[in-house]
């Protein structure tokens, strides 16, 4: 079996390689080969890389990492209808076991047997080569970049966020956190037509860039009682009972708690950003005020459909995401860059041919 399977491996916390492996094969009449041209980085990915584990999944065995990808096929079943051999396509990284309950009724991203890329126990797209079924690569239009293909992981989380806050035309929305999920739920919400979006963070350097980007408002966030800064955010911005919706991509406990007292009664507020497992909450507001709560978790099905759509049709930009790209053989480079909190979204290139 060929070798020539490049790819960055995750040994154990704080150690990678580069691994030669074999090239992965079709399983299945429907799959099909992808050869991986561009891979961002996601907080998870730095995560598993310091720490060796997220909760409960914990890397026991060496793990290939990645899982932000877009890239060419390379080979398609003798199944496959929907692409063929040099197709541009986005890669959604999770494969669901498309049998169960959460499956069928198409919330296929709280399948208990998913297998995630870049998950433990399962490799990631960081490699020459990767397999997927046919219907989880998602081909782009002429249009579309290679590039901007592999922010459709990241986008299509920021569109589930969204779908899951219900947010309509002319609503506000306060979005906690101006990293890259904040910034992509502050132009998915923009592109379903909300009149506020007000974006709070503690780093003005992105707070500037999310006002350029798709924020129409943006405030730093205070060391203040939440609701002391909840009521400088609804006068600030003439919000009147509060806001429409509320979104956290932060998972600080003072931005949650912020974000509850800032959003009027009957409001949606959405928890996008994983924090600790515990917090103070304030949840005697949230029932007072008859709020609906929601979780957000991946995307389900849909999502990377309407992402890809968005950006085609030009109602939503992913390139200005772009801080920088570099060589495969400098991922670890760009890794150390993430965890240092440099720029927005890093791409590692492809292996070279």
């Amino acid at each position: 079996m060929s070798q020539d399977n490049l790819s960055f491996v995750l040994e154990k916390p704080g150690s990678v390689k580069y691994e030669h492996r074999p090239i992965p094969k079709l399983t299945s009449p429907y799959d099909v080969r992808v050869n991986v041209k561009y891979t961002g980085i996601c907080g998870s990915d730095v995560h598993y890389w310091v720490h060796g584990s997220i909760g409960p999944f914990v890397v026991k065995d060496p793990m290939v990492l990645g899982h932000e990808s877009s890239g060419v096929i390379a080979e398609v079943g003798e199944s496959v209808t929907s692409l063929k051999v040099g197709d541009k396509v986005a890669m959604e990284p999770g494969i669901p076991c498309r049998r169960c309950v959460r499956c069928k009724d198409g919330k296929y991203n709280l399948c208990l047997h998913m297998a995630f890329a870049a998950t433990p126990p399962f490799d990631g797209t960081l490699a020459k080569y990767y397999v997927l079924p046919e219907d989880f690569c998602y081909k782009l239009p002429e249009s579309m970049s290679l590039e901007e293909g592999a922010l459709m992981e990241p986008l299509s989380v920021g569109v589930h966020v969204v779908r899951q806050a219900g947010v309509k035309p002319g609503q506000s929305v306060i979005v906690f956190g101006a990293g890259p999920i904040g910034l992509v739920c502050c132009a998915v919400a923009k592109a379903y037509g909300a009149n506020k979006i007000i974006c709070i963070d503690i780093n003005e350097e992105r707070l500037a860039f999310a006002r350029k980007y798709a924020a129409t408002d943006i405030m730093v966030a205070e060391k203040i009682p939440a609701q002391e800064m909840a009521e400088k955010i609804i006068q600030k911005f003439d919000l009147g009972l509060g806001a429409d919706v509320g979104i956290d991509a932060t998972g600080a406990e003072p931005c949650i708690q912020t974000a509850i007292h800032a959003v009027r009664a009957g409001a949606t507020y959405v928890q996008a950003g994983m924090g600790k497992s515990d917090i103070t909450f304030p949840i005697g507001a949230m029932g007072s005020k008859e709020l609906t709560v929601k979780g957000s978790f991946r995307y389900e099905s849909g999502d990377y459909h309407t992402a890809v759509g968005l950006v085609s049709s030009g109602r939503v930009s992913v390139k200005e995401l772009i801080t920088s790209q570099v060589k495969f053989t400098d991922a670890e480079k760009a890794f150390q860059d993430v965890k240092a909190s440099k720029g927005i979204k890093i791409l590692i290139q492809g292996v070279e041919e």
